[in-house]
């Protein structure tokens, strides 16, 4: 069995070390071009923790990625986000980016600006590694503009705005991240249609299989099945939905619970623990909330 080698990085002075580059001029964030990385070969599969975030542009990377259930080539035009602790893996045959860069920002730069707290609400920093943002030329162009900016700050001595003018570029970046990865979920619609299809089959298998005893399908169970991230198919089924993932799942719950009612003799009890709930009362309480009836009164009514 191929043994994997854990690379964990705690600081920005780290990852200028191991990437042989100058020493930061701030400890806390850095900007790196990927033309300026060493050539790196990997000898076995390596887990790769950093403490801080990072937000990379790759202009130039002959490989492929993952995009939902379909895989894509690209050699330019693709981002990545990455949150403290997130944990990705590195093959032997993984080739890095020729050309890009390399956005690395420690959460105690952001402590006490607003954006420290926000950051965290950009939900694609969630995302998987394979769940890339891929940009249009245009797009790709209006994210350079930024990085170029952020390099033309790193070169200037630091002063007393030398913070807020990188936060505010920062904020800028990932602003356009949210903007772009919107347009992504609405121009990948027919992807994302096969992804709904996937989720309410595996929904309905789940529900009318040995499963239930496991209890209720879980929003993790699906992203699991789909080898998707739970944020990223969230978002996804939001996008195409108007619904979550646990709230498709209600719904699925209820469509497979008034089947029952109407169809067979079962008590309220018995439907409730064959769908996975552990108490009847929680079925009865869905129940009514989404259909404003009882199962009784439900059963009552279609009787």
């Amino acid at each position: 069995m191929e043994t994997t080698t854990t690379v964990h990085i705690q600081s920005i002075a780290q990852l200028h070390q191991l990437l042989k580059q100058p020493k930061p001029k701030h400890p806390l964030v850095s900007l790196i071009r990927f033309e300026d990385f060493p050539e790196i070969k990997v000898e076995r599969r390596t887990r790769l923790i950093t403490d801080f975030y990072q937000v990379t542009l790759k202009t130039e990377c002959p490989c492929k990625i993952q995009y939902g259930q379909s895989m894509f080539d690209f050699d330019e035009g693709v981002m990545s986000c990455f949150a403290p602790k997130q944990v990705s893996f590195i093959d032997k045959d993984f080739v890095f980016a020729r050309a890009g860069w390399q956005l690395s920002i420690h959460p105690d730069f952001l402590r006490n600006s607003p954006l420290g707290p926000r950051i965290r609400a950009y939900g694609y920093f969630d995302y998987s590694v394979n769940e890339a943002l891929i940009l249009s030329e245009e797009e790709q162009q209006a994210m350079e503009n930024i990085f170029l900016q952020l390099q033309k700050e790193a070169l200037l001595p630091i002063d007393n705005f030398s913070q807020d003018v990188w936060i505010a570029n920062i904020e800028l970046l990932l602003t356009y991240c949210d903007r772009y990865y919107n347009r992504q979920f609405i121009t990948r619609k027919a992807v994302s249609s096969d992804l709904l299809d996937n989720v309410q089959k595996l929904l309905d298998s789940y529900l009318e299989s040995d499963h239930v005893d496991k209890g209720l399908p879980t929003a993790q169970y699906l992203a699991e099945a789909m080898h998707l991230s739970s944020k990223y198919l969230s978002d996804c089924l939001k996008q195409l939905t108007g619904n979550t993932t646990q709230q498709l799942i209600h719904e699925k719950l209820i469509e497979h619970a008034k089947e029952k009612l109407s169809t067979t003799e079962l008590s309220v009890s018995e439907i409730a623990y064959a769908l996975g709930f552990e108490y009847p009362q929680s079925f009865s309480k869905l129940f009514k909330s989404k259909t404003q009836q009882t199962p009784l009164q439900f059963r009552a009514d279609y009787n």
